[in-house]
């Protein structure tokens, strides 16, 4: 086990290496690193660019935490809407006669054919309306997302399901989770933490932003845009809607949508050439443009009405035909409005409206607290384990320390190349880390001590101490592993946070405590060659 051979020992230094410079970017400045990164050739691959440093989570820097509920109310109003106007156009496209309108009653739609002949013939395309549900665990189609009941005096009612509804809702939570995800990352924010939290709530952490404000606006808004044309005098198909500013009268809209978000496919602020105001430039997709292009030909002079989240926040005049499939949205915009409304814009828009229950924001100087009782306890910790190790092995204590303070910096470059967010839990995952790190250099020690006492030579003790020693240590850092990974899987957040160190520090402790003091003792061993090994 002593005998390494050149080969082993230059890939060791080189892994050694490789570890501790990736660890660099952490004692650099942003703007070194930023400088870094700029500086280098771009041949060389981006893993190998000193320019990622360890993130700090929102306990350690501060930050704004926000959670939000999805309004599934509104959910179930949306999904009856829709059944109910696939309906009416069942109805029309078939002319059946109708007693009464047709009634929303939470998640039913009930409409009354009083001919027999009618009501069988309408039956069947009603059934049509209900899909089969996914099975998640088979993959087999299963339930219906329509339950259809008649009764003899005509009535039908047509129900969404509790699985449908179900259904509905994870796939809100997934949309929603998605178009915030893509708001903040547009903040130029850094590792922010989004996920589901129960069955109808998101939980937002976002390290660093102390606007809270400002963040609530960018989640709180559905970004549901449509271009519309202001009404006309006389016109009856029409809905009142407010104008931007609080101040202004509202103003009649055309019910008629022009073009939706969905076909917007970029956004971005701008600055208007003749006025110098902040503006945003938008750009359709090719299905829009030509709606667009044909509405704004046949509507030159009329005002169109620029809607977001039901409220009008510009109606310019149509001068002449915008056929380019692009145009701008003016106003009395601010420069930061201008840029948060094409984060909005550009993220697409909410499945339904995001309520805030909680909010709270972790100040900077919580965030250094915290960062000084993890660092003080992590170095009271590592003095204690030197001391120990130190005390009880002498100069092979000495080495298991250099091992330790190398095992420290490789966890932390792996930490920085894999861009993870380091939190409190984390560093308590350090600390561990620390505790078995040495734990694996105190069974090679005592078992080499064994060897002694038995009669062997000091070589003979080295090496039977490692080799028996070899698959304790595996065998005791794979169970940690195992424990580590179900931590990562089954938990959220700090959860995971802690096992992600936890399992990187095991890696690094069974190459450093093994390999790398391996690698020290026989170098040690060859040059001084000594009768009897130093250990108290």
């Amino acid at each position: 086990m002593l005998r390494i051979s050149a080969t082993k020992t230059v890939a060791i230094l080189l892994a050694l290496f490789f570890g501790m410079y990736l660890a660099v970017p952490n004692l650099l400045s942003s703007e070194q690193r930023e400088a870094v990164s700029q500086a280098a050739p771009g041949w060389i691959p981006g893993f190998l660019v000193p320019d990622q440093a360890v993130v700090l989570g929102l306990d350690l820097q501060g930050g704004s935490h926000v959670l939000l509920q999805v309004d599934t109310a509104e959910l179930v109003r949306n999904e009856a809407t829709q059944i109910r106007d696939q309906v009416r156009n069942l109805l029309r496209e078939t002319r059946t006669p109708l007693e009464g309108g047709i009634r929303i009653s939470n998640r039913t739609v009930e409409l009354r054919i009083p001919d027999e002949a009618a009501r069988e013939r309408m039956l069947p395309r009603l059934r049509d309306l209900s899909e089969p549900l996914a099975d998640a665990a088979f993959g087999q189609p299963g339930s219906s997302t329509l339950t259809i009941e008649e009764q003899d005096d005509g009535l039908i009612r047509l129900t969404l399901t509790e699985a449908a509804l179900a259904e509905r809702i994870n796939r809100a939570l997934a949309q929603s989770i998605e178009v915030l995800r893509r708001r903040i990352d547009a903040l130029g924010t850094t590792e922010p933490n989004i996920q589901r939290q129960g069955a109808d709530r998101i939980l937002v952490q976002v390290p660093g932003l102390q606007d809270p404000e400002r963040l609530k606006a960018l989640l709180g808004e559905t970004a549901q845009l449509e271009f519309r044309f202001l009404a006309n005098p006389g016109d009856t198909d029409t809905v009142r809607m407010p104008l931007r500013e609080a101040g202004d009268e509202p103003v009649d809209v055309e019910r008629r949508v022009i073009v939706g978000g969905e076909d917007l496919i970029d956004a971005q602020p701008s600055f208007d050439q003749q006025s110098n105001q902040p503006i945003v430039t938008f750009r359709f997709n090719v299905s829009g443009a030509q709606r667009f292009g044909e509405a704004t030909t046949r509507n030159v002079g009329r005002q169109l009405a620029i809607v977001l989240d039901e409220a009008v926040i510009s109606a310019p005049r149509v001068q002449s035909p915008i056929t380019g499939g692009s145009g701008q949205i003016s106003g009395d915009f601010t420069v930061q409005e201008v840029n948060d409304l094409a984060v909005l814009l550009r993220s697409g828009a909410l499945p339904a409206t995001l309520t805030i229950v909680e909010e709270r924001t972790v100040g900077p100087g919580l965030g250094a607290d915290s960062i000084y009782a993890g660092t003080m306890a992590a170095i009271v910790g590592a003095v204690l384990v030197v001391v120990f190790m130190i005390a009880a092995y002498g100069f092979f204590g000495v080495m298991a320390t250099v091992a330790l303070a190398v095992n420290m910096t490789m966890l932390f470059g792996l930490l920085s190349a894999l861009g993870a967010t380091l939190t409190l839990p984390g560093i308590a995952g350090i600390v561990l880390t620390l505790g078995m790190a040495v734990d694996s250099n105190v069974l090679i020690y005592e078992r080499v001590r064994e060897e002694e006492r038995i009669g062997r030579s000091a070589v003979q003790a080295l090496d039977t101490g490692f080799s028996r020693a070899l698959g304790t240590i595996l065998d005791a850092n794979i169970t940690t592993l195992i424990a580590a990974g179900i931590l990562f899987f089954l938990g959220t957040g700090p959860v995971r946070g802690f096992a992600v160190t936890l399992s990187l520090g095991i890696v690094t402790t069974v190459f450093t405590a093994f390999t790398l003091t391996r690698l020290m003792i026989a170098t040690w061993f060859r040059v001084m060659r000594p009768k009897q090994l130093a250990m108290n």
